[in-house]
């Protein structure tokens, strides 16, 4: 496989279809080598528009779904950014690039380590790898400039919201089967906040998230 060709070819057949038009966005996806981050036995599917599998039962979000986050955030240096869902750590790495500081919480200890060991391997300094549960955010370190949960959500916690810098921005993806809303909630003030629904979609849900039953607003 020529990899650089299969590279080119995901970034000009998959994502900037999906309206991904940011030149930083699009560079950042040669910079950050996602056949890196990909487990061995899936190295010839790095490019491939699937979400390939991880340990513990996760997967990685597809290319252009990243990539599509990544553009709507539009996080910027100075800003520290929580992601809840570790996951391989190229999503953190993605991030990374763009931010100050990077925390990424993973409820799996094989993914907390395959996180870590992905990012060191690849020279990502900026990222923390954290064990534990982080349905609810990470209280410890709020409030951030961006939060970005990389698994689906039936409902949005107001935890969650709560830990956003005035001026911040959430990426999740809401809902249920058969599908969730990939939405940019940014907070414009104490207890105002603005949601933009930017695309359909349905990925795994995030590891105790909370149920509407339990929801609190």
């Amino acid at each position: 496989m020529n990899i650089e060709q299969a590279r080119f070819n995901m970034i000009e057949q998959q994502i900037r279809p999906w309206d991904v038009l940011d030149q930083e966005v699009l560079g950042l996806l040669a910079i950050v080598k996602r056949e890196k981050f990909v487990p061995a036995a899936y190295a010839s599917l790095a490019f491939a528009d699937f979400e390939i599998p991880l340990p513990a039962g996760q997967q990685m979000l597809s290319p252009k779904i990243e990539a599509r986050i990544l553009q709507e955030l539009n996080v910027r240096k100075h800003e520290s950014v929580l992601e809840i869902g570790a996951g391989s750590g190229y999503m953190a790495a993605l991030l990374a690039h763009r931010a100050r500081h990077v925390l990424t919480v993973d409820i799996d200890p094989a993914l907390v380590a395959l996180a870590q060991e992905n990012l060191g391997a690849n020279g990502i300094s900026n990222v923390e790898v954290a064990l534990g549960d982080a349905a609810l955010g990470w209280p410890t370190h709020a409030p951030y400039d961006v939060i970005c949960v990389s698994g689906g959500l039936p409902v949005l916690p107001r935890e969650l919201l709560d830990q956003l810098k005035i001026g911040g921005r959430l990426a999740a993806f809401v809902g249920g089967l058969p599908v969730m809303r990939a939405q940019i909630v940014t907070r414009v003030g104490e207890a105002e906040f603005r949601v933009s629904e930017v695309f359909d979609t349905y990925v795994a849900p995030l590891t105790n998230a909370v149920e509407p039953s339990r929801f609190r607003f």
